[in-house]
């Protein structure tokens, strides 16, 4: 069974707060878990991480390499267009990083500083995009 860390950026906690006409009504604990009954149907095993502090999510990320998790997807969310510690600490782990986004941000201008050091992406499709991203994942490990 493959172990997934899915990391939820600066800002996902205010999901469903505020924002909704981009984001929509879903909240932070609405999509954890569907994410996690995404990963119940996948035979994938996740934990779900969140922080709004960048230091953390790098924390999480090491951690997660040290446990021997197979890979990791982030909606980096406030993180996207930083260029701080994130983007490294991904490079450094030892398992493939997934991007993802339930809207497209793309299409309101914003381009990723994540993406480059990522295995891939997938954005636009809502919280369904984890699902993809957990479906990629199987393929990967």
């Amino acid at each position: 069974m493959a172990k997934v860390l899915v990391i939820q950026g600066a800002g996902m906690n205010m999901r469903g707060k505020s924002q909704i006409e981009i984001f929509g009504t879903h909240t932070l604990d609405d999509i954890n878990e569907q994410i996690r009954a995404y990963a119940e149907g996948l035979g994938v095993e996740v934990e779900v991480f969140h922080s709004n502090i960048e230091g953390e999510v790098v924390n999480a990320l090491y951690d997660a390499n040290d446990r021997g998790f197979d890979a990791a997807l982030i909606n980096p969310a406030g993180y996207t267009t930083g260029t701080g510690p994130l983007r490294n600490a991904i490079t450094q782990v030892k398992f493939p990083v997934i991007e993802v986004h339930a809207s497209n941000p793309t299409s309101r201008g914003t381009v990723s500083n994540v993406l480059p050091v990522c295995k891939g992406a997938v954005y636009g499709f809502g919280v369904y995009g984890y699902r993809l991203a957990l479906e990629a994942v199987t393929k990967l490990v």
